[in-house]
């Protein structure tokens, strides 16, 4: 059996997919995959995104694009990070589109300018003249699911900066404002967190009608009665002050479950408790209401229990929660549900 199994649910990233649409009201749909689609596996999520109704692909390398291409052949692909020069040969073979921000304006391949409006990253500070290869006007929104006045500032800002040059495809949204700021869906919105049904805003994501796509879930490897005195795992950080029973899960830090989770809650047997201690790398302890047998079923995410309370906890956000969990088969056992 495997130490922890991974399993996602591609039927509730089309699910979220259509939610999007919905939302758009007409904005074409672009399904942001990189990272390996935020740990979900980049090539599922890629086809089942564009069976509900996504448009495109955008990837942050050329490396990530390529490894799509031969799956999507006629699939617009848009990498959004800077492209080295030594890439530009394999983006313009594969018919790759890149997003530019830094006044180069590559020949023979569609190219998407990119302005700064205040997220004070990639981008120009204003647009100039556009070659014959620029397809596309983006920017990237800062705050669309924390401060939406700023956002509403950016959004102007590029307005009014692409009004002067007509007839370019342009998207500004991801998904906080695609579900909640109407003026920034434009002509297509780049969605990533909220494809795979977690909250931009850190809230409940059925708040926002969407569905986590990923659940993880391991077993109790040892069972074990504390005494007071006693203690579990290094620094002795959990003592105990009466007799304890806890059980030892064989997932830690080196699977993706941080040390900054230590006090969080899993499902055990599908019952909230409490884990104790320090996060080892391979394992971590959780308070158990007595003794419970070896093998029992325990839920680090999933089965109503949201990756945005583990977010809380460790003072972080869902994006960087998933985009650690290891998947390697090394490590875990991936299993895709495709209904």
């Amino acid at each position: 059996m495997p130490r922890s199994e991974l399993t996602i649910d591609l039927g509730a990233i089309r699910r979220n997919a259509a939610t999007l649409l919905a939302a758009l009201a007409g904005a074409e749909l672009w399904a942001v995959v990189k990272a390996n689609a935020y740990g979900h596996g980049a090539p599922e999520v890629a086809r089942a995104a564009l069976e509900a109704g996504a448009t495109a692909l955008c990837t942050a390398t050329v490396g990530e694009a390529l490894d799509l291409r031969p799956r999507f052949p006629e699939t617009r692909i848009l990498v959004m990070g800077p492209t080295a020069d030594a890439d530009l040969a394999l983006a313009r073979e594969a018919r790759l589109e890149l997003a530019v921000s830094d006044g180069r304006l590559p020949e023979g391949i569609p190219l998407h300018v990119k302005l700064d409006t205040g997220m004070g990253r990639y981008g120009l500070a204003e647009l100039s003249a556009l070659s014959a290869d620029v397809v596309g006007l983006m920017s990237h929104l800062a705050t669309a699911d924390s401060d939406q006045a700023f956002a509403v500032q950016q959004i102007d800002r590029f307005l009014a900066a692409t009004g002067q040059h007509p007839g370019f495809l342009r998207h500004i949204a991801n998904s906080a404002a695609a579900l909640r700021l109407p003026a920034a869906r434009l002509d297509a919105a780049r969605c990533g967190i909220a494809l795979y049904g977690l909250s931009p805003f850190g809230t409940d994501p059925a708040d926002e009608g969407l569905e986590p796509a990923l659940a993880w879930r391991s077993r109790l490897a040892q069972v074990k009665r504390l005494e007071p005195g006693e203690s579990t795992g290094y620094r002795r950080a959990f003592v105990a002050s009466e007799p304890t029973w806890i059980g030892i899960v064989p997932v830690g830090y080196a699977d993706g479950f941080r040390r900054d989770l230590a006090g969080t809650e899993v499902l055990v047997d599908g019952e909230p408790r409490r884990t104790l201690g320090v996060v080892s790398m391979d394992s971590f302890a959780v308070e158990l209401p007595g003794e419970l047998p070896v093998g029992t079923p325990v839920t680090l995410i999933g089965d109503g229990l949201l990756a945005e309370q583990h977010a809380r906890v460790a003072d972080t956000i869902t994006y960087e929660l998933v985009c650690g969990i290891d998947s390697r088969p090394q490590r875990a056992r991936r299993r895709v549900l495709d209904a």
